[in-house]
């Protein structure tokens, strides 16, 4: 979630303060009798105006190979992501 954050306030969309906010699923099966964690979803909700959806899908789309994370685990887990743009709350 931090590179995603990252790459978006560097493209002038703004993922700070609470905007950004992310559920993380793990999928663990057994094997050998072993627990082994197989599947991780992440999946980020962005606050952010509508206008800003193409750099998000952008965004989205490239900052998985930046993630230190990603890079390190994707070879042995299946790691996915999706995101959800949520419009501001209207001001008073």
């Amino acid at each position: 979630m931090g590179t995603f954050g990252g790459a978006l306030d560097a493209r002038q969309v703004d993922a700070s303060n609470g905007k950004l906010t992310a559920e993380v699923t793990g999928e663990v099966e057994q094997e050998d009798g072993v627990l082994v964690i197989r599947r991780i979803h992440v999946a980020m909700k962005l606050v952010a105006p509508e206008a800003a959806r193409p750099t998000v899908e952008r965004v989205h789309g490239i900052y998985p190979m930046n993630c230190p994370l990603y890079r390190t685990l994707h070879n042995a887990i299946q790691l996915t992501s999706s995101y959800e743009l949520a419009a501001p709350a209207a001001a008073l």
